[in-house]
């Protein structure tokens, strides 16, 4: 008869393969810590020791999930689908991050938090910092370290990574400066402070070359960019000669809402969107807009997070936007 395999043990496993215990570990999660050529080593001699990794077990003597909680700011909306490059693109770089350091990642709504995967996540990333930061100051409340996507307004003990917005919102002046736009209608919540950066690097770049008016739609969708554009059209017919929208979307529904009234664009107004989404290059006629590099974005999310759980030094971090210009 076949003699009965023992169980083996982690350190059982570290002898066989000559490393440490620690090695062992981490190369049966995945960690980069660890060369492909050990992690490789080591999953076959314990698949033929028959030995079995006991998540539950490690993570209950450890002290840890290894898992991080991602908290979706925004309310999903018919015309702001989840399904939005935002937060998307974000979430790809995110996942891909700490999945290859050995971390599940649990996605949630901010109505959500009181879930038992978030309560035992190891932290939290927050997607979003809401209307005069209310997200933030939720989750700054939890006992939970924090990595924000957003603007410095976080706080200066709130690690925040997010794109250079008053530069994104300088490069859109520039732009309606060189194309002779005078009156400019901003469309934005700005009590979002991404949005309150990109409209403030806005004016601060157009200087006295001309005027803003600011609309706040109610949402960042198609429709409330068009709303808010119609209802300006009929109250003070063409008003304006250019448009810097908050988002794609609002700036789609904002040129809809022109060429009803049969006003060209760009030819009479010139469209701005901000986010560069692949519906940007696929809208009619193509929309200029700024640039965001969300994935990136997802990654260094990720890295600042995987830092503060190794109790390793993490600043905020800003990356770079880049004006897109097409045929609006």
């Amino acid at each position: 008869m076949p003699r009965m395999a023992v169980n083996k043990t982690m350190e059982d496993l570290a002898k066989l393969a000559g490393v440490s215990k620690i090695t062992v570990s981490r190369a049966l999660r995945g960690s980069p810590l660890v060369t492909e050529e050990t992690r490789e080593k080591v999953r076959q001699i314990a698949e033929a020791q028959g030995y079995r990794l006991n998540v539950s077990a490690r993570n209950l003597r450890m002290g840890r999930s290894y898992s991080v909680a991602v908290v979706v700011e925004m309310t999903p909306e018919k015309g702001r689908p989840m399904s939005d490059p935002y937060p998307l693109e974000l979430l790809g770089g995110i996942t891909q991050e700490l999945t290859t350091a050995g971390y599940s990642v649990v996605l949630t709504s901010r109505q959500l938090l009181d879930t038992a995967p978030v309560q035992g996540a190891d932290g939290l990333i927050l997607l979003g910092q809401g209307s005069h930061g209310e997200a933030v100051t939720a989750l700054k409340k939890r006992s939970q370290p924090l990595v924000v996507w957003g603007a410095p307004e976080a706080g200066a003990d709130t690690v925040v990574v997010g794109s250079d917005n008053r530069k994104g919102g300088a490069s859109v002046a520039q732009r309606f400066i060189d194309l002779g736009r005078k009156k400019v209608l901003f469309l934005g919540d700005v009590d979002h402070a991404e949005v309150q950066e990109r409209c403030a690097g806005f004016i601060d770049a157009l200087g006295g070359q001309g005027s803003v008016h600011i609309m706040r739609p109610k949402a960042f969708t198609f429709e409330a960019g068009f709303d808010c554009v119609d209802s300006l059209l009929k109250k003070k017919g063409l008003s304006f000669d250019g448009v810097f929208a908050a988002s794609d979307l609002l700036a789609m529904g904002a040129i809809r809402a022109l060429a009803e009234r049969d006003v060209r664009v760009p030819e009479q107004v010139s469209v701005i969107g901000y986010d560069d989404t692949p519906g940007a290059v696929s809208f009619v006629p193509p929309l200029s807009s700024v640039h965001q590099y969300l994935r990136d974005g997802g990654v260094l999310l990720a890295k600042k997070m995987l830092d503060l759980l190794e109790g390793r030094p993490v600043a905020s971090e800003t990356l770079p936007t880049a004006l897109i210009v097409r045929h609006t």
